[in-house]
C-alpha cells in the first residue's frame, strides 16, 4: 500500500455501477476528479466557486484497473503531485479499499496550467509551485 498525505473518501452510488454490478470504468474518471478537486482545495490552490478559476486542464490520463468496486465498498483515494514541470503536473492516484487498504485502481494523470479566460496554456504559478512543494516534500 503506497503511503500518500491526502486522501479523499468517495461514496459510490447505484448510478456508478454497470451490468455486472460494479463501478464501470468511465465513472473512474468522476472519481479521480473528485479527490483532485478536493486535493486543491485542502492546499487552497482553488477556492471552489467558479471553473474559471480552476488554472489546469486535463492532459493525459492513464488507469490500471486492478480490483472491481462494488456498491457496498469503503473507498478512497489517495492523492498526490509527484512532478512539477513548467506547465504541467503529473498526479498520482490510487483508489483503495477504505477497510484494508488494498489497491482497487492505479491511475496517473497530467494537467497543464491553464487560463479559462484566455484559453490558453500557462507557467505552473509559483505559488502553486511553492504550496505543492513544501506539501508532498518535492524540490523546487
Amino acid at each position: 500500500m503506497s503511503n500518500f498525505r491526502f486522501y479523499y473518501p468517495i461514496q459510490i452510488r447505484y448510478a456508478d455501477l454497470d451490468a455486472q454490478w460494479h463501478v464501470n470504468n468511465a465513472r473512474f474518471l468522476t472519481i479521480l476528479e473528485q479527490a483532485r478537486l478536493h486535493y486543491l482545495l485542502e492546499l487552497g490552490l482553488w477556492e471552489g466557486k467558479s471553473f474559471l478559476d480552476l488554472g489546469v486542464i486535463i492532459a493525459d490520463i492513464h488507469i490500471a484497473y486492478l480490483s472491481p468496486i462494488a456498491l457496498l465498498d469503503e473507498i478512497r483515494v489517495g492523492t498526490r503531485v509527484a512532478r512539477i514541470g513548467n506547465k504541467s503536473m503529473t498526479f498520482e492516484n490510487e483508489i483503495q479499499d477504505g477497510k484494508d487498504g488494498s489497491t482497487k485502481a492505479k491511475a496517473e494523470v497530467v494537467v497543464v496550467a491553464y487560463d479559462f479566460r484566455s484559453q490558453q496554456t500557462q507557467a505552473v504559478p509559483a505559488a502553486w509551485r511553492k504550496k505543492i512543494s513544501d506539501y508532498e516534500g518535492l524540490s523546487e
